[in-house]
C-alpha cells in the first residue's frame, strides 16, 4: 500500500509517499481501508521530532482517519462495510490502517468521510476539555485562542452546542469568518484580545479560555478570566511554553487546567466510546460539522503540513487517499 512517511526530522517538507507493508488486524485490530486522513499540528511536530511521543524512525505519521471496514474481530463494535471515523494515533496517513476495535466509531451515512477524519483529535480533545476539565456551564462565556483552526472551529462548535457565549480570536478576516461559520457570537483579534474581550464582557471577562496556542497570550489570557474561571492548556502551537505567577490564581480564585486526552484515555480505553456517543447526536443533526480548509491528495502531504506548520490553514486540512 502507499503511505506517507517521515524519515528524517527535517520539517514537513521531508515527508516522502513509499509502498509499505500493509497492516494485519491481528488481536482486536479492525482493518480500514482509509478514504480520508486528518492533518493535526501533531504531525507537524513529529516531522521535527519535537511531539512529546517520538517513534522510531521511519514511520507513518496519521493519528485520525476515516474509511470503510475491511475486517473486524468478533466483538468488535463495527462490521465489514461499515462505515467508520478511527483514532489509529499512529498509521494514519496510509491506504490501509489497523486500529484497536476501542477507538473506532460508526459514523452517520450523510456525513462525508473528509468531515468524517476531521472528528476523531479535535472534538475528542474539546469535549473532554469542555465537560471533564473545564466543566463548563450553560449560559458561560467561552474565549477560545485560534478559534480559525482545526481545534478552535471545534471548540467553537461544541462550546455553542453547550449553551456558551463564544469570543473567538483570530488572527486574519478569512480566519475569522471561519470562526463565525463555526458559531462564534464575537471575533477579536490577537493584538489586544484582552481590551476587547473586557468590553465585551462589561468588565466582568470570561468563565473559560481555551488555550491551544501558548506563547505571549497566556498572561493576558488569565487577566480576562472572571472569578473561578478556567484556562484550559490545550496545546502550544506558538511555540513558546508559558510559565505563570502563581498569585494570579489567588486573585480571582482562577484555575489553570492541563488537557491531557491521551493520557486520560489511555488508561480508560472505554472512555473514547462514552465520548463518541455523547457527540454522534450532535454530528448526526449537523450541530458539529467540521469546517474543511483544504484537501489535498496524498501525494500532496508536505503541503498539507507545510500550511499548518506556517499557520495559514483555516479550517481542518484533510488528505484523501480514495
Amino acid at each position: 500500500m502507499r503511505a506517507a512517511r517521515i524519515t528524517t526530522l527535517d520539517g514537513p517538507s521531508s515527508v516522502l509517499v513509499t509502498d509499505v507493508e500493509e497492516p494485519d488486524g491481528a488481536g482486536d485490530r479492525v482493518v480500514i481501508d482509509v478514504h480520508a486522513a486528518g492533518v493535526t499540528f501533531p504531525d507537524v511536530l513529529q516531522t521535527r521530532g519535537l511531539y512529546q511521543y517520538r517513534p522510531e524512525l521511519p514511520f507513518v505519521p496519521g493519528t485520525e482517519v476515516a474509511g470503510i471496514v475491511r475486517s473486524a474481530p468478533s466483538g468488535a463494535p463495527v462490521r465489514v462495510g461499515d462505515r467508520v471515523a478511527a483514532f489509529p494515533g499512529l498509521g494514519g496517513f496510509a491506504e490501509t490502517v489497523a486500529v484497536p476495535g476501542d477507538a473506532v466509531f460508526g459514523i452517520p451515512d450523510t456525513l462525508s468521510f473528509a468531515a468524517a477524519a476531521a472528528l476523531p483529535m479535535n472534538y475528542l480533545t474539546v469535549h473532554f476539555a469542555l465537560t471533564r476539565r473545564g466543566g463548563l456551564r450553560e449560559g458561560e462565556t467561552v474565549l477560545v485562542h485560534g478559534a480559525g483552526g482545526g481545534v478552535g472551529t471545534a471548540a467553537v462548535q461544541l462550546a455553542s452546542a453547550l449553551g456558551a457565549r463564544i469570543i473567538a480570536v483570530t488572527s486574519s478576516p478569512e480566519k475569522a469568518e471561519t470562526a463565525r461559520g463555526a458559531g462564534a457570537h464575537h471575533v477579536v483579534s490577537p493584538g489586544d484580545f484582552r481590551a476587547d474581550v473586557l468590553e465585551l464582557t462589561g468588565g466582568a471577562g470570561v468563565d473559560v479560555v481555551v488555550d491551544p496556542v501558548g506563547g505571549d497570550r497566556f498572561t493576558d489570557s488569565l487577566r480576562c478570566l472572571a472569578p473561578e474561571g478556567r484556562l484550559l492548556v490545550i496545546g502550544f502551537t506558538a511555540g513558546e511554553i508559558p510559565t505563570v505567577k502563581v498569585n494570579r490564581l489567588l486573585l480571582n480564585n482562577i484555575s489553570v487546567v492541563g488537557v491531557g486526552w491521551g493520557a486520560f484515555w489511555a488508561r480508560r480505553p472505554d472512555y473514547l466510546r462514552r465520548q463518541w456517543a455523547e457527540l454522534r447526536p450532535l454530528v448526526e443533526d449537523g450541530v458539529l460539522d467540521p469546517p474543511i480548509g483544504a484537501t489535498y491528495p496524498l501525494d500532496d502531504v508536505a503541503t498539507a503540513l507545510s500550511e499548518l506548520d506556517t499557520r495559514s490553514a483555516k479550517g481542518k486540512i484533510v488528505l484523501t487517499l480514495r
